[in-house]
């Protein structure tokens, strides 16, 4: 019995501090993660240049994962779908299947926004800051066949795998502000092509240390509690208290706004997605 003993003691502890260290991940550490084709304000035109990484069991380099798109707190932002995603329980796809279900084309429109859509997340390196290692990706899936991955599967298909370590290409993606037509600017990217064949890196230490990173899009991209998808369902605003360390909702969200101690402990998944360029 001693065994076993020691054996969940020691699953325990594993657990407790793989929580911890993803936990002490810094918000700027976070966004230094973030691979995003967004241009800055005032800037019309510009590049950027990447490198995808290849996947250490040979599986595509394109993970495909579900995220519902909603405004909250007057902005836009993404939110991990446990029911496409895990088949656990998802409040926002009950709001969808509700609404779908009344037979009313009204709903069936104020459904929409409640669905959640396919995106796709790479592994990459950001050749504009290489000195910041593995970054992610994630872009969205165009049922048009109009999208990023539409732009990249050519280039896959004329030049073989990409990703290869000593043979691959880096992408160069041209981008372009465009305007929705309520006027906001957004970027688009309006190429992807590829360079010549080039080695990952020319120190090979380097090249290793990209190759064995262990750091996936889970620890990068965060996942809201249940009980904040319920809260967002419900069309409220829910609050990061610095106090407890926890969300709070409802009447007590807007409690918590007012004159308490703030121990200066920020939300750790607050700002957790970068700024996005949306076109809706």
């Amino acid at each position: 019995m001693s065994n076993a003993l020691d054996a969940v003691l020691a699953q325990y502890e594993k657990n407790s501090q793989g929580s911890s260290d993803s936990n002490r991940m810094s918000q700027e550490e976070r966004m230094k993660k973030y691979f995003a084709c967004i241009l800055p304000q005032g800037q019309s035109q510009g590049q950027r240049r990447v490198r995808i990484l290849p996947t250490k069991d040979g599986s595509s380099p394109f993970v495909e994962v579900y995220y519902h798109e909603l405004q909250v707190g007057g902005k836009w932002q993404k939110f991990y779908d446990p029911g496409k995603n895990d088949n656990e329980r998802s409040p926002l796809n009950e709001v969808h299947e509700e609404l779908m279900a009344t037979g009313k084309e009204s709903d069936k429109e104020l459904a929409r926004q409640y669905k959640s859509r396919k995106f796709y997340i790479a592994k990459v390196v950001d050749r504009d800051a290489e000195d910041e290692g593995v970054k992610f990706w994630r872009f969205k899936h165009n049922y048009k066949n109009e999208g990023i991955l539409d732009k990249i599967i050519p280039i896959w298909r004329q030049k073989g795998d990409i990703t290869d370590p000593e043979k691959g290409r880096d992408l160069i993606i041209q981008l372009v502000k465009q305007k929705t037509p309520g006027g906001k600017d957004y970027t688009s990217i309006q190429t992807i092509m590829h360079d010549d064949p080039s080695i990952l890196h020319e120190d090979a230490e380097v090249m290793k240390s990209w190759l064995a990173d262990e750091l996936t899009w889970q620890d990068v991209y965060s996942k809201k509690p249940v009980e904040y998808l319920e809260a967002i369902a419900r069309g409220e605003e829910p609050r990061w208290d610095s106090e407890t360390g926890k969300y709070v909702y409802g009447d007590e969200a807007i409690m918590s706004m007012g004159g308490g101690k703030s121990s200066g402990v920020a939300d750790p998944q607050a700002g957790a997605d970068p700024d996005e360029d949306l076109p809706f």
